[in-house]
């Protein structure tokens, strides 16, 4: 069922999403060559504790069976498209790109929001996957109006990826945000306009293209939660949590 938020609820998600934000906005300054996956979990964990807030993903047990997720941040470093557990054997390198996806929870109720960035320099096409990959979610994003259907966000993602030459993952998709990190309705970063659940006035949403260089095909690691590319492609990830309203789309995780 999909949820409909008044806009008092929608204040609320706002609240949770700008700690989302300013939790990534502290990690893109953070990242540098050198230091650990785990040491931007931890820096994560310092911002959401500073907020009187509580990371939504430590801990979270999908219906997929994995156990429980152990950390407040995803951290998927190059191939890995999602879910890449922090570890402190796992060190940056120059050059690599770093996908940092985190959930939060504030007074019941829940923000979602991801980025990926270029650690030193890389090569020119790799730039161009990180761009095209945050241009699609703001498409997906100007799609997301009253009485469009999801099908639009996900045909509004799916061909600014592909008019560049990238592939969309469709394994994983975008979701309802509220009062728990996942709801209804699925968004995938593919599909036909006029398809899918209709968009109405307070609908909280999160859009997270995934895309990758190669094929966009798709496996899970031995641990259970860390997706890579089976063809060893370099992947993206960006994610905003967002609420439709009568006036446009209103992103909710931005400072």
């Amino acid at each position: 069922m999909i949820v409909i938020k008044s806009r008092d609820e929608i204040e609320k998600i706002r609240e949770s999403s700008r700690i989302v934000a300013e939790v990534l906005q502290t990690l893109r300054e953070f990242i540098r060559p050198g230091i650990t996956t785990w040491a931007l979990n931890k820096k994560a964990e310092e911002v959401i504790k500073k907020r009187k807030a509580r990371a939504a993903f430590k801990g979270y047990k999908p219906s997929f069976g994995s156990g429980a997720y152990p950390a407040a941040l995803c951290v998927s470093i190059n191939e890995e498209v999602i879910h890449g557990i922090p570890s402190t054997r796992r060190v940056i390198k120059e050059g690599d790109i770093v996908s940092m996806d985190v959930g939060v929870c504030y007074k019941g109720y829940y923000g979602d929001g991801a980025t990926t960035v270029a650690v030193g320099k890389v090569e020119d096409r790799v730039k161009e996957l990180l761009k095209v990959a945050e241009k699609a979610l703001y498409r997906g994003i100007e799609a997301a109006r009253v009485g469009n259907r999801v099908g639009d966000i996900s045909f509004a993602v799916q061909s600014h990826v592909e008019s560049h030459g990238f592939s969309v993952i469709r394994e994983f998709v975008g979701h309802g945000v509220g009062k728990r990190i996942h709801e209804e309705p699925p968004v995938p970063n593919f599909g036909e306009p006029g398809r899918g659940p209709l968009l109405k006035e307070g609908m909280t949403i999160a859009i997270e293209p995934m895309v990758a260089m190669g094929s966009g095909e798709v496996r899970i690691k031995e641990d259970g939660w860390t997706a890579v590319t089976v063809d060893g492609s370099w992947a993206a990830h960006f994610e905003h949590t967002i609420a439709v309203l009568e006036e446009g789309p209103r992103i909710l995780t931005e400072l």
